[in-house]
């Protein structure tokens, strides 16, 4: 059993950097098992309840990142723990998102990023213009491990049923509708589904529906109106990423748009600057510090330098010349000199 010697030897940080996150009762933790995007093959349930049951108190938490996070294990039973969770890191991490990750019996290489959000996306749900799991896979891949923190929320259309505004970096799939007005039987289906649930993009006259792309958020309310497929998706996906989302007791916001329209190899392109502007803002020395307070600290107009590096758009992408949040922050918030 642990006892009061040990837990004052307890290095907290190291394991929280193991995905363990420390617990009111003195020596117990809580594990947390990331799970890209909230969907993952439901056999991994067994292992779950192999560590609940077996080292901790038998209950899990579906973790508000979607990890499956399990309470109630005792310090000594961690490396045991890490032991069991060595195949599920490896069919996860290596086999589904693609990581070149050494993979070993001890665990986690580290906390961040954090565990990346989505909804269940384009494979279940008709609202859904992009297929949420596939791209948190691909993001995973980008982003983790690292030691610089980021908060990824994905959603499958401008609903935004996982709150991406809420998030570090919010990401979510739109479309640009096409229109085939010889398909189109003056119905204005679309135009009641556009005016009622989203922002009244659509005008009809002469017979044809004109849509304001200064209006279209790229919902696709317009696609699943239409009866006679006159409104389709694109075949490209696009999509719409917020940043400086966050919940916080001192300086909550809402996430504001940094890109727009952008197609998914830009936007994984932008992910792959992440870390280095990570490192530049901390001066290569990682702390526990999320992607919005980092953006607050560089700047709007370095934190664009930085992620559009090298970046090519294509064409019918729009990126935000300047970014206003209410509150301000100051560096001392930080301690940065």
């Amino acid at each position: 059993m642990t006892n009061e010697k040990t837990i004052r030897d307890i290095k907290i940080e190291e394991l929280r950097k193991n995905c363990f996150r420390q617990s009111k009762v003195p020596g117990e933790f809580m594990f947390q098992m990331r799970v890209p995007g909230g969907t993952t093959d439901a056999k991994h349930l067994l292992l779950v309840h192999e560590i609940a049951q077996n080292y901790g108190n038998g209950t899990f938490h579906f973790g508000t990142r979607q990890t499956f996070s399990i309470p109630g294990i005792k310090y000594e039973n961690i490396s045991k723990v890490n032991e069991i969770v060595e195949e599920y890191i490896r069919a996860i991490e290596v086999e589904r998102c693609g990581l070149d990750l050494d993979v070993d019996n001890l665990g986690y290489p580290c906390l961040a990023p954090r565990n990346i959000s989505g909804c269940v996306g384009a494979d279940h749900c008709i609202k859904a213009n992009v297929k949420v799991p596939v791209l948190a896979n691909k993001i995973e891949k980008i982003i983790f491990p690292s030691n610089y923190h980021i908060k990824v929320n994905i959603a499958g259309c401008p609903n935004d049923c996982i709150k991406a505004h809420m998030s570090d970096f919010g990401i979510i799939g739109i479309t640009e509708p096409q229109y085939d007005p010889s398909r189109c039987v003056g119905c204005e289906g679309c135009l009641r589904a556009c005016k009622s649930h989203s922002t009244d993009a659509l005008t009809f006259k002469n017979g044809i529906i004109t849509r304001n792309k200064n209006l279209c958020v790229g919902c696709g309310e317009c696609v699943e109106a239409c009866p006679t497929r006159a409104f389709t998706r694109s075949k490209e996906n696009f999509y719409r990423v917020l940043i400086g989302g966050r919940t916080s007791k001192k300086s909550p916001r809402i996430g504001k748009v940094f890109v727009d329209f952008v197609t998914e190899e830009v936007l994984l392109n932008i992910l792959r600057n992440w870390e280095n502007f990570s490192a530049h803002v901390l001066k290569g020395s990682p702390r526990y510090l999320h992607g919005g307070h980092l953006m607050d600290m560089a700047g709007y107009k370095v934190f664009k330098e930085w992620m559009l590096k090298d970046i090519v758009l294509n064409p019918e992408a729009k990126v935000a010349d300047r970014v206003n949040w209410v509150e301000n922050e100051y560096r001392s918030n930080y301690n940065v000199k």
